[in-house]
């Protein structure tokens, strides 16, 4: 069944990710279903639904935490160099003039 083009909009690599796969993984459905024989549909895409699934859950979740692991790493970055830059002058104690 045709149907007419969606546009959608990724807000984040990760959303254009998880948008990507999951159009492959409906192409590759139907591609499996096309192709498989009579009285074994079910039983073919059942098994393929599972794995990719799976793989696609893994995928968004390895995604997920990978951006949170990025964000606190430029917090981190941002502070480093804000320590850094403020460069305080040490001040000792000084010696009395004998």
């Amino acid at each position: 069944m045709e149907m007419e083009p969606v546009t959608m909009t990724a807000r984040t690599p990760l959303q254009q990710l998880m948008m990507e796969k999951a159009l492959a993984m409906a192409e590759e459905l139907e591609r499996a279903g096309a192709a498989a024989p009579d009285g074994h549909v079910l039983e073919d895409l059942e098994v393929l639904a599972v794995a990719r699934g799976r793989d696609f859950t893994r995928g968004a979740l390895e995604g997920a935490l990978q951006r949170q692991v990025d964000e606190v790493e430029k917090k981190l970055r941002r502070a480093a160099c804000a320590d850094a830059g403020k460069g305080g002058v040490t001040k000792g104690r000084r010696r009395a003039k004998s």
